[in-house]
C-alpha cells in the first residue's frame, strides 16, 4: 500500500508501493460530516491526490495515528452538549453554549445557517465562521431542545 511518517519538519511524507516519495501531503476526509471515518485522500502540495484510502480501519495503528493528528490539527468543530441561552428567538441572536472544548458565545445570523444531518445531528455555522456540530439533538437535555426548536 504505502508508508506515513513525519520528517524532521513535522510534514507528512508518504512513500508509495513503487517508491516515489511525497513530501508535505494533506490528509483530507471526502465525507467529514456524515461519514468522517470513511474516504480519506492524501493531497500532495501541488493540490493532486496521491493516495485514498477507503476507511481507516485498513490502516496499521500507527498510520492512523499519524492521519488522526493531522486531522485533528485541521478541523476545528466543538461539539454543543447545552445550550444555556439564545439572547433572542429571531436573528440574528447570540447563544450561550457549553461544547466538548468549553463555554462559548456565537452568533447565529440566520436559521438558515443551521443545517440537518443524519441521525438528528446538526450543524451551526457561526457568523465567526465556525461550524459547532450537534452530535443528536434528541440527546440534549430538554431545555436545550426547546431553544432549538424554535429556529427549526
Amino acid at each position: 500500500m504505502f508508508q506515513l511518517e513525519r520528517n524532521a519538519f513535522g510534514r507528512l511524507v508518504l512513500t508509495l508501493a513503487d517508491a516515489t516519495v511525497h513530501e508535505g501531503v494533506v490528509p483530507v476526509r471526502a465525507f467529514p460530516l456524515a461519514a468522517p471515518e470513511e474516504g480519506l485522500s492524501l493531497v500532495s502540495v501541488e493540490g493532486g491526490e496521491v493516495a485514498w484510502v477507503p476507511h481507516l480501519d485498513a490502516l496499521d495503528p500507527a498510520t492512523r495515528a499519524l492521519i488522526e493528528q493531522e486531522l485533528a490539527g485541521r478541523e476545528f468543530a466543538p461539539t454543543v452538549l447545552r445550550i444555556e441561552a439564545v439572547s433572542s428567538f429571531s436573528t440574528p441572536s447570540t447563544w450561550s453554549v457549553v461544547t466538548d472544548r468549553g463555554p462559548t458565545r456565537f452568533v447565529l445570523k440566520g436559521e438558515e445557517d443551521i443545517r440537518r444531518l443524519a441521525d438528528g445531528a446538526l450543524l451551526i455555522a457561526s457568523a465567526e465562521g465556525i461550524n459547532f456540530r450537534i452530535a443528536d439533538r434528541w440527546g440534549l437535555d430538554r431545555r436545550s431542545r426547546g431553544m432549538l426548536e424554535r429556529f427549526l
